[in-house]
């Protein structure tokens, strides 16, 4: 019995930690009181199912980018508010699956929600959606901001993941408040080591990243 109990630690152990590449860690042993909602684990997304090798809601990233979205999250504190997470790391298989999504053009499930007014055929064109993703390099992540006390997400003039201008960082057709929360966004973001990707509000990657010529492909879990 004792033998047992042994072998079963040490299958255990080397599970746990053999789950993540060196460099990587799970963001919620970082900054525990982070909110996360992976959405491509779900059918809430342009896809409408869920995702490949998206397993779990765990957040996932590189060391370095943790370290310094925590520094971004301890200074919203000091406003009320929390960042919420709908994308950190994604393996490159998810890239695909999105890649082999977009071939079938007859298949626009979420069209009316994520981009109504933007064909299928130009998602990658308009580089709405890449071929490489900055994503699979560890240190990219997609976020927004919501209340501590009631976990409403601040209103940022567009949904996540909506492919149109509406959603571009500098797009005046929103209200001043909108506007304003879309530049406590990125004003935190930037301070804190990130720099943002133009047309989408809501993405970011740390400038200094760590793996910056590798797409890792392990699954999120």
């Amino acid at each position: 019995m004792k033998f047992k109990f042994s072998f079963l630690f040490v299958v255990i152990s080397t599970i746990a930690f053999a789950q993540l590449p060196k460099g990587f860690v799970y963001v919620e042993e970082v900054i525990p009181n982070i909110k996360v909602e992976l959405r491509y684990i779900s059918t809430n997304n342009f896809v409408g199912k869920p995702i490949e090798g998206y397993i779990s809601n765990k957040l996932i990233l590189t060391k370095e980018a943790a370290v310094a979205l925590k520094k971004a999250q301890d200074e919203l504190k000091t406003y009320g508010f929390c960042l919420k997470v709908y994308d950190a790391y994604r393996p490159q298989r998810a890239v695909n699956h999105f890649m082999r999504w977009a071939k079938v053009l007859n298949d626009t499930i979420n069209k009316q929600q994520f981009y109504p007014n933007v064909k299928k055929e130009n998602l990658f064109k308009e580089e709405y959606i890449a071929s490489r993703s900055g994503h699979s390099r560890g240190s990219t992540l997609d976020i927004t901001i919501i209340d501590n006390i009631t976990n409403e997400e601040l209103d940022m003039g567009s949904a996540y993941d909506f492919f149109g201008e509406t959603s571009w960082v500098d797009y005046e057709g929103i209200s001043e408040a909108q506007k304003a929360n879309r530049l406590l966004l990125q004003k935190i973001m930037i301070k804190h080591g990130f720099i943002n990707y133009p047309k989408e509000w809501w993405h970011f990657t740390l400038q200094n990243e760590p793996f910056p010529e590798t797409h890792f492909d392990f699954k999120v879990e």
